[in-house]
């Protein structure tokens, strides 16, 4: 783990983006991609809303990395986990938004290369997150922060975002 109250290296950030959500998002579906057009259809209104979801993807990514490196001190990496509960920004919403931005991403790919194959993986991605996180990460949550996961978690949806900021007491950011 990480030093207490230190936030992780850019090298760090860069390596666990590196690994995992560059892998899911643009390894996978170069290895995945056949250029076979399946039921998607390549029309101009379906890629355009494709790079809108994937534009939209990034853009959550990008503002949930940044607040695990400021506000959590952790990088995205189980290895390297947050240090502080962060339940700031897209975090009031919904207890995955880093998540959501990924699958965005995958369903932008998969529009926009009317891939059915990126379509497909996007579900799969979808269902090993969920059974990681009810198996793995919210337990082990709720061991390092205790009752102030357990009051996030009751309030806040893990994939449907409220429509309600979470007011959380003991928030970060």
């Amino acid at each position: 783990m990480e030093n207490q109250g230190k936030s992780p290296s850019l090298f760090k950030h860069l390596r666990d983006i590196l690994i995992l959500p560059f892998t899911v998002t643009v390894i996978v579906p170069y290895w995945i991609y056949t250029g076979e057009q399946g039921f998607i259809p390549g029309n101009w209104l379906v890629k355009g809303l494709g790079i809108v979801m994937m534009a939209l993807g990034l853009l959550l990514f990008s503002l949930t990395v940044r607040l695990f490196a400021s506000k959590g001190r952790g990088t995205l990496a189980p290895w390297s986990p947050t240090q502080r509960l962060v339940v700031s920004g897209p975090y009031r919403y919904c207890r995955n938004p880093m998540i959501s931005g990924v699958l965005f991403i995958l369903i932008g790919e998969s529009l926009l290369l009317h891939s059915d194959h990126i379509l497909i993986w996007a579900g799969i991605f979808l269902f090993i997150n969920t059974v990681y996180f009810i198996f793995y990460e919210e337990p082990g949550l709720v061991k390092r922060f205790g009752e102030e996961y357990v009051a996030y978690k009751k309030e806040v949806p893990r994939w449907i975002p409220r429509f309600t900021r979470y007011k959380g007491r003991n928030t970060v950011g």
